[in-house]
């Protein structure tokens, strides 16, 4: 198995020829494409961490082997596989603000779960076709983009009855060597910088929609497939200390009439579970979002806290920015609580691997999507206008005028005004520039809204237990009327036949 370093990650991508375009402009390496390079180091900090001794435990997996590989490739065997894969989100987010390549791990847990279940029950060959892809993606250490979102078109409307009928994902050929897709899916994240994509249907499909139900595995530059990208962070932004640096491209993917082979076809006509793997992808997604977002939270603690004390108002000295970062970590790290918890209540599935609990990666999503606004504000209120409104990068290039910057904008003794404006822009680029509406965005709806959140917790959450419970207690109420009030409450059946 290949255990790729960042630098190799890079190199990798030479090797595929995608067509695609930014901006307007065909690109012709994407390796060598500035415009992609945020997002390409992002990703690439996965590789790399994965070599650094101290954080091995998290960011890598063990085979039945022995043979170690990402974790970002690897199925999840165990609870405490769930709560690593969770650590080892927040630590490529803490690093990057969105790794990207988490979407590709929660896309092979859902497919392996959801083609065992298909296989059991309809006797079909998925899940063996899913073992040697996964084997494929392992031992080349690949990153796949995963594809969820159609288009949609008209909302009120399903697949089937769409005016334009290419608005989803369909199979438009089917023969003995595998099938034709046509479609498009969009707001892909990473897509220009992947070695493949992982396609998924979005919704749960009805009879009539058939043709839409469908997912498969294709190389970036599989015959007919377009990409239509947007730039990844704010490259070459003398003003965006971070997103210069790491970024997210996204990109609308166009399937023209592309070939699928049917060892990468993992669902085929099987409408009936499309719903089940849309669900299942969402759990995972959601509870590695809950890691992705706390290390964007861990950023903009650290950041917040250094601007307090640049501006002579340290945390733990003065009572309302105490309270102030007090929020910020309990937003934080209450939203986290609830991945490690959908990690503990984790379970097991027929295809031997393990899926975090539902109602905790929903809760857990739910919470930081809303809460995510409420981080940017208080950093906004602890750190001061200068967030938004400091001195051009040009003006403090010129030494006149840096140095009256420098004189001017200074913070507590010793701190210059060159410091504290590059701590505010950080601040600016993750909460109060295009880039922090990127976060707050992709907070809100990455991984469904929070209406998707609501329904997915109130549909898995089990309300006949508690119903249960209450009718149970209420019999045991009934039992001790006109007897000994000295009993100890019964707690199961037995109990509530026995005689006061």
């Amino acid at each position: 198995m290949k255990l790729m370093n960042g630098m190799e990650y890079v190199e990798s991508l030479r090797e595929y020829n995608p067509d695609i375009q930014v901006k307007g402009k065909k690109v012709t390496s994407v390796a060598d494409e500035p415009l992609f390079k945020p997002g390409i180091n992002a990703v690439a900090v996965t590789y790399e961490l994965a070599h650094i001794d101290k954080h091995k435990d998290i960011m890598l997996a063990t085979l039945p082997d022995g043979t170690k590989i990402n974790r970002m490739n690897a199925l999840d065997f165990s609870t405490d596989d769930l709560l690593k894969k969770l650590e080892a989100t927040r630590l490529i987010c803490k690093w990057t603000g969105c790794g990207q390549r988490y979407l590709m791990h929660d896309a092979l847990g859902a497919l392996a779960e959801i083609t065992a279940m298909m296989d059991a029950e309809k006797k079909t060959d998925y899940f063996s076709v899913l073992k040697g892809y996964l084997h494929h993606v392992q031992k080349y250490d690949l990153t796949c983009g995963t594809a969820v979102t159609d288009p949609k078109g008209d909302r009120s409307k399903r697949p089937h009855e769409q005016e334009n009928p290419d608005l989803y994902v369909r199979v438009v050929e089917k023969n003995h060597k595998g099938i034709v897709v046509r479609g498009a899916k969009a707001n892909i994240t990473g897509a220009p910088y992947m070695h493949e994509f992982i396609v998924l249907p979005t919704r749960a499909m009805k009879k009539e929609d058939v043709d839409y139900a469908v997912s498969f595995a294709v190389p970036v530059d599989a015959p007919g497939l377009r990409m239509i990208a947007k730039p990844a962070g704010r490259p070459d932004d003398a003003e965006a200390p971070f997103s210069s640096n790491y970024g997210q491209s996204t990109a609308l993917i166009i399937f023209n009439d592309v070939f699928i082979p049917w060892d990468k076809v993992f669902l085929c006509g099987e409408w009936e579970y499309t719903g089940k793997l849309a669900e299942a992808f969402a759990n995972h997604h959601r509870q590695s979002c809950i890691g992705a977002r706390a290390g964007l939270g861990d950023m903009i603690i650290g950041a917040s806290a250094l601007m307090s004390e640049y501006n002579g108002a340290p945390h733990n000295e003065v009572s309302h920015i105490r309270r102030s970062m007090g929020e910020l970590i309990r937003i934080t790290e209450g939203f986290y609580a609830t991945g490690v918890a959908a990690a503990v209540y984790g379970h097991k599935t027929m295809a031997g691997n393990y899926v975090p609990d539902s109602v905790q990666s929903n809760i857990g999503k739910w919470m930081l999507a809303e809460q995510v606004y409420d981080i940017f504000r208080i950093a906004h209120e602890i750190s001061g206008g200068i967030v938004v409104t400091a001195p051009t990068a040009e003006d403090m290039a010129l030494p006149e005028s840096g140095d009256l910057i420098n004189r001017y904008l200074g913070g507590k003794h010793g701190v210059t005004g060159n410091e504290r404006i590059q701590m505010a822009r950080f601040i600016e680029d993750l909460t109060a520039s295009k880039e922090g509406g990127f976060y707050s965005v992709i907070s809100l709806h990455g991984g469904g809204s929070p209406e998707a959140m609501r329904m997915s917790t109130v549909r898995n959450y089990d309300f006949e237990s508690q119903k249960e419970h209450i009718l149970h207690k209420l019999k045991c109420f009934a039992k001790l009327e006109g007897t000994c009030k000295d009993c100890v409450t019964c707690v199961n059946d037995e109990l509530c036949e026995q005689e006061c």
